[in-house]
C-alpha cells in the first residue's frame, strides 16, 4: 500500500504530517476507495479518526475546486443533537488550520462554509442556510427529512456530492434508522447518485448493515425497471485499541472508613482529574452518567 496522503494537495497532506502524524490504519484503508468514489462501511475503534477520514477527503476536493462553491456538497448526518465537540475536533479546527497552511504558503483558499441545521437552529439561522447553502451541512435524521419534505429545503440538497452518516449503529435497527435511510434514498431523486460513506465504533452484523446503507438503485434496459443493489465496501480497522486502567482509593483503609469519610477525597480527585481535562474532550454525560446514582451523589458533593 502506498502512501495514502498523496491522494491529498500537498499542502493538505504538509498539514497533516505536522498537526496530526502518520495515517491510521483505517486511514490509511479508506482513503484510496473514498477517492475511487466508492460506498463505504467504517468500523474503527473511537478515536481511530473515522470522521475525519471522510472530512478531509471532502475538504480536499472543495479546495482542489474538484467539487464547486455555492452548493451544498457535503452533507454529514448524526443522530446525536450533541454534535458540537466532535465537529469541532474533525472539521472545524482541521478546516481553520489548512487555511492558515495555504495562507502561509501564499496559495489562495476559498470560503468553505460550514452550518448546523437541528431542532436548536434559530428561524433566522434556516432562513440564512436557505439563501446561501453551505458547502457542508451538519443536520440530524429529523432535520434532514425536514429539509426533504419543503420545497425550499430541496433547492439546497440538488448538489450533493457525499454524504456521511456517523453513528450508524445507534439507529439502523430503529424507526430512525428507517426514516434516516429513506431521506438518503429520497436525495437521490434530487442530487442524483452520491457517494455513501457510513461511520461507527461497533456494528453488527457488518454485512446487513452494508446492505441497509447501500439500498437498491433502479436500472432500466429495454422498459424493464430492475433494482440492484449498490456495493457498499467494509472497511474494518484492525488496530487494536490499548487502554490503561488505574484503580485508586483513598488513602484510609477502607474497613476503617465511614460512608460520609468516603466521599470528600473521591470528589477531590475527581476534581483534579476534571482539571487536567481539556474543556472541549469533557462531557459529563458519557463520562459519568453510566451510573446515574453515583452520578447524583458526586454532584451533590462537588457542589
Amino acid at each position: 500500500m502506498g502512501n495514502p496522503l498523496s491522494l491529498f494537495h500537498p499542502i493538505i497532506q504538509n498539514w497533516f504530517t505536522e498537526q496530526i502524524g502518520v495515517p491510521t490504519d483505517v486511514q490509511k484503508r479508506s482513503w484510496p476507495p473514498i477517492a475511487r468514489g466508492e460506498h463505504l462501511l467504517i468500523t474503527a475503534p473511537t478515536g481511530s479518526g473515522k470522521t475525519l477520514t471522510a472530512f478531509l477527503w471532502a475538504i480536499d476536493r472543495l479546495v482542489t475546486q474538484q467539487w464547486a462553491r455555492g452548493h451544498t456538497r457535503i452533507l454529514y448526518v448524526s443522530p446525536l443533537k450533541a454534535l458540537n465537540n466532535d465537529i469541532l475536533r474533525n472539521l472545524l479546527e482541521p478546516l481553520t488550520q489548512i487555511r492558515e497552511y495555504f495562507q502561509r504558503a501564499g496559495v489562495p483558499f476559498p470560503e468553505i462554509n460550514v452550518l448546523t441545521r437541528s431542532g436548536d437552529t434559530t428561524r433566522s439561522e434556516r432562513e440564512r442556510m436557505l439563501r446561501h447553502p453551505p458547502e457542508i451541512l451538519i443536520t440530524t435524521p429529523e432535520s434532514l427529512n425536514l429539509l426533504i419534505s419543503s420545497m425550499r429545503g430541496r433547492r439546497i440538497l440538488t448538489q450533493i456530492e457525499c454524504v456521511i452518516l456517523d453513528e450508524i449503529h445507534a439507529v439502523a435497527r430503529t424507526k430512525r434508522g428507517t426514516h434516516l435511510i429513506t431521506a438518503v434514498d429520497r436525495l437521490v431523486l434530487l442530487a442524483g447518485e452520491f457517494q455513501r460513506i457510513a461511520l461507527s465504533a461497533t456494528v453488527k452484523p457488518l454485512e446487513e448493515v452494508a446492505d441497509f446503507i447501500g439500498g437498491y438503485q433502479i436500472e432500466e434496459h429495454g422498459g424493464h425497471v430492475k433494482y440492484k443493489k449498490r456495493d457498499v465496501r467494509i472497511i474494518r480497522s484492525e488496530q487494536s485499541k490499548d487502554y490503561e486502567i488505574r484503580v485508586h482509593f483513598p488513602v484510609k483503609p477502607r474497613e476503617n472508613l465511614e460512608e460520609t469519610d468516603f466521599w470528600p477525597p473521591l470528589v477531590k480527585q475527581l476534581k483534579e482529574i476534571i482539571a487536567k481535562i481539556a474543556l472541549r474532550f469533557y462531557s459529563p454525560t458519557t463520562a459519568v452518567s453510566a451510573n446515574r446514582s453515583l452520578y447524583s451523589s458526586i454532584r451533590m458533593k462537588n457542589n
